[in-house]
């Protein structure tokens, strides 16, 4: 099939061809001018109209924009937490609800008492919706396993839910997520590291460890980080949620793609943050959902990190699947420009799950994951809480169009 995209008043393209990254100090380079796209064969064509093409989309007074990338999610998940957010929001600290059984451990029994299709069933409706909201990449994650044969599911799980939905995934291990019943964080990073052998088999390509008070700690992070590179997987790491444990500098030395969270980074640790390639990973939705601490996002983004946004989508710190609502929500709370925050969702997320080299900018000869908005790029965070989003193309597939805008898609 091919798609031409035509007369957009705004389309989103990166200042150079072929970067990874962009730093967030450069942002402001990041063009946001009128013009048309081509797609061919799955693959952004040119930047022009073909008259000719299959199916052509008048955007006029619309951004166009890559697929959104959301690089921190928890799906596939079973059920969902409210009686918790209630406890959360009436004063009762996350770290008391897990110690009575909630939290990680009440979605591990969900997990254990729902079945394969019900699990999958609920993540292919919450991937449909990411869709509608412009993700056209998602992260899947396990942790919810608890066990060595949970965890494997999961991961099972997240590969058949692959294969279920339009968008590119990419798995994550988080397989130290929180310590299981009977086992302390030591004894369970044993069965982690006995788990290897399947896990590097299998689809993931990164491996994933919570470090907290109720969780994990810095020394079991470099002992994850030892397995991943023992097993040619990306480390990527759960810090500074709750606390101020100095996670960052241990997560650089053991060679992270990304540390998740940071509301309660250390002031020390953003220079050298910045001056890396492990991306500084920013979850406003968790944030203001768990009246948690706001992340350092403007010193991150002046100190020239790569910073990322995600949704973090879980059923327990942050039920949210929309990248549009959490743009909207970085740019009020952490005082970023819309390129800042379109680019923490675009090139920097896709550079996290490694896919920047197909995914996340509008370049000639990339994967054509394209969205279309119904205004311009300023109105995605300003119009809080609306969908801004009208058509979605998925490898050059047209794979949702909101309804009431069919008569701008002529075919």
């Amino acid at each position: 099939m091919s798609v031409s995209i035509e007369h957009a008043q705004e389309v989103l393209r990166p200042p150079e061809t072929g970067l990874a990254y962009l730093r967030h100090d450069r942002a402001g380079e990041l063009t946001l001018e009128g013009g048309s796209l081509t797609l061919e064969g799955g693959r952004i064509a040119a930047f022009a109209v073909d008259q000719a093409a299959d199916v052509r989309i008048d955007a006029r007074g619309c951004a166009v924009l890559p697929g959104l990338v959301d690089c921190h999610t928890h799906l596939p998940f079973a059920g969902w937490r409210a009686d918790e957010y209630e406890l959360k929001v009436t004063g009762v600290p996350y770290e008391e609800i897990a110690r009575r059984g909630g939290g990680i451990a009440a979605s591990a029994r969900a997990l254990a008492g729902a079945s394969d299709d019900e699990v999958v069933a609920q993540a292919r409706g919450l991937a449909a919706e990411m869709l509608a909201h412009g993700t056209t990449t998602l992260e899947t994650k396990s942790g919810y396993g608890l066990s060595v044969d949970g965890e494997l599911r999961a991961l099972a799980l997240a590969a058949r839910l692959a294969g279920e939905v339009p968008q590119a995934t990419r798995s994550t291990a988080l397989l130290a997520h929180a310590v299981p019943d009977r086992y302390t964080a030591d004894t369970w990073m044993d069965e982690v590291e006995g788990m290897m052998g399947e896990v590097a088999a299998g689809p993931a390509s990164a491996l994933d460890i919570y470090v907290e008070t109720v969780a994990f700690t810095n020394e079991h992070l470099t002992r994850m980080g030892r397995l991943a590179r023992g097993h040619g997987l990306a480390l990527r790491a759960h810090v500074e949620q709750f606390g101020t444990h100095r996670s960052v500098p241990v997560a650089l030395e053991a060679g992270a793609r990304s540390v998740d969270h940071l509301a309660c980074l250390h002031p020390d640790d953003i220079a050298p943050l910045a001056a890396s390639e492990c991306a500084a990973v920013l979850l406003p939705g968790a944030e203001f959902l768990g009246a948690e601490r706001t992340a350092p996002g403007r010193a991150l983004a002046d100190a020239g990190a790569i910073c990322v946004l995600g949704t973090d989508a879980n059923p327990g710190t942050s039920p949210v699947v929309s990248l549009p609502a959490i743009v909207g929500l970085a740019v009020r709370r952490y005082g970023w420009s819309v390129r800042e925050a379109l680019l923490a969702c675009t090139l920097n997320a896709a550079w996290v799950l490694g896919l920047s080299a197909e995914a996340g900018s509008l370049e000639a000869g990339k994967r054509a994951d394209v969205i279309v908005l119904d205004g311009p790029a300023a109105h995605v965070p300003y119009r809080f809480a609306h969908n801004p989003v009208w058509a979605v193309i998925v490898a050059g597939e047209l794979a949702w169009v909101r309804p009431g805008s069919e008569d701008r898609v002529h075919r």
